[in-house]
């Protein structure tokens, strides 16, 4: 009988306990639900480019999250311009609870920073942004990525197919010509395109690239008509840092070729369009947010790279790309994730008609748009986007090969 007590006196205790345990983790999972993060974006997912990559990101992070047992309400700020609207939208976020808000344009970053100082309990997140980095603003953050290294391999897959267009005697060596349809001609364009035009360069040397600035980050009818100057100037390769599909469209209806940006473009043109480059936003979105929940305290400026799996490319349409061209791909990526390729060796471009680059700054410190402290050129490389001075773009310097038919501010 006292045997039997015994066994149902440890059975209670040990249901108890379990008990407990149950409420603990029920009261821990509990504490990390309902957090509200706000998103002010430029366009809306229909552009099927910059602002459908960026909502890509936060949709798979939030799966992730949910998936831990994390619970997150996004409330979305769309097709916001670049303009007082982007404080007004940052702070209607803010005063709805939103404890982070992620703001996706550069242009935003004044308007964000703005309405930072007048909500401190606020965690602002400026994308391409490098505010943070001088403002001492405990509540503020930038986050960019590598895109130059993603390409850098684009440029490959054109170049590949340049070469081969010469080598069956398609084209002369002189036209090989890339058509490079840019939004503005700021540093993070500048080193994007830069970044392409090399990749180029290592696999089709004597290929050159006029770029048309359209002054938009995302307007369909200007970048097709940007597109087709370029076509009508004698480009046979199309890329673009711009936000829709239509400089793919324009390629694929002249006959020539084509690479893309932050989606797929080859499902719109098939016939022309090799493959797409992109900032894969999962990682940074799942961690900042997780990490937020949790207490653990967030970089003040991010970069991600080939290696860590921020920067990706799309599947190459092998339909119409080079042979070799895979193979080529997958050496560079290799590369990369040794660390033994370095975009911007200045071994491999010049400047200025001939000259190499030896010297140039990389941060801007008093908000004029002029890089004035942080020399960025050492040991043979522009160092891009390093880590120790700020994530986002600062190359100014216009390679020797490219040409510029207009600008854009």
């Amino acid at each position: 009988m006292k045997k039997a007590l015994t066994i149902a006196l440890v059975l209670l205790v040990s249901l108890s306990l379990f008990a407990q345990g149950g409420s603990e983790s029920a009261t821990s999972s509990t504490a990390k639900k309902a957090t509200k993060v706000g998103f002010v974006v430029i366009n809306d997912e229909s552009d099927q480019g910059y602002t459908w990559n960026f909502m890509n990101g936060m949709e798979n992070a939030l799966e992730q999250l949910k998936a831990e047992g994390y619970e997150v309400e996004l409330l979305v700020k769309r097709n916001t311009t670049e303009s007082s609207l982007a404080r007004d939208n940052n702070e209607e976020l803010a005063a709805e609870g939103c404890e982070i808000i992620f703001n996706n344009s550069y242009g935003f970053e004044p308007f964000m920073l703005e309405a930072a100082k007048d909500y401190p309990d606020t965690v602002f997140v400026g994308m391409t942004n490098c505010g943070s980095q001088q403002d001492n603003n405990p509540n503020t953050h930038n986050a960019f990525a590598a895109i130059y290294e993603g390409r850098y391999i684009a440029g490959i897959a054109a170049g590949m197919k340049l070469q081969e267009m010469i080598d069956t005697g398609k084209i002369k060596p002189e036209e090989a010509v890339v058509g490079y349809v840019g939004a503005y001609s700021f540093a993070e364009v500048i080193s994007g395109m830069s970044g392409y035009f090399l990749g180029v360069r290592s696999v089709c040397p004597s290929a050159t690239m006029k770029v048309f600035f359209v002054g938009t980050w995302g307007d369909a009818t200007l970048e097709e008509a940007a597109a087709n100057s370029l076509i009508d100037a004698g480009a046979i390769m199309i890329s673009q840092h711009s936000d829709t599909t239509s400089p793919a469209l324009a390629a694929q209806k002249a006959g020539v070729y084509h690479t893309g940006y932050n989606t797929d473009m080859t499902k719109v043109a098939p016939q022309a369009s090799l493959l797409s480059c992109r900032i894969d936003w999962t990682r940074y979105f799942y961690t900042f947010i997780k990490n937020y929940i949790d207490g653990v305290e967030n970089p003040a400026d991010w970069t991600g790279t080939v290696a860590d799996g921020d920067v990706v490319v799309t599947e190459l349409n092998t339909a119409i790309a080079a042979p070799g061209t895979q193979e080529a791909i997958d050496k560079a990526l290799k590369a990369f994730h040794e660390g033994t390729l370095n975009v911007f060796d200045t071994s491999t471009f010049t400047v200025d008609g001939g000259k190499i680059l030896d010297h140039a700054f990389a941060v801007d410190s008093d908000g004029d748009f002029t890089a004035d402290k942080d020399e960025a050129v050492w040991d043979g490389v522009f160092h891009e986007s390093y880590p120790e001075f700020q994530s986002a773009p600062y190359l100014t310097a216009v390679i020797d090969g490219i040409e510029w038919l207009n600008a854009a501010y």
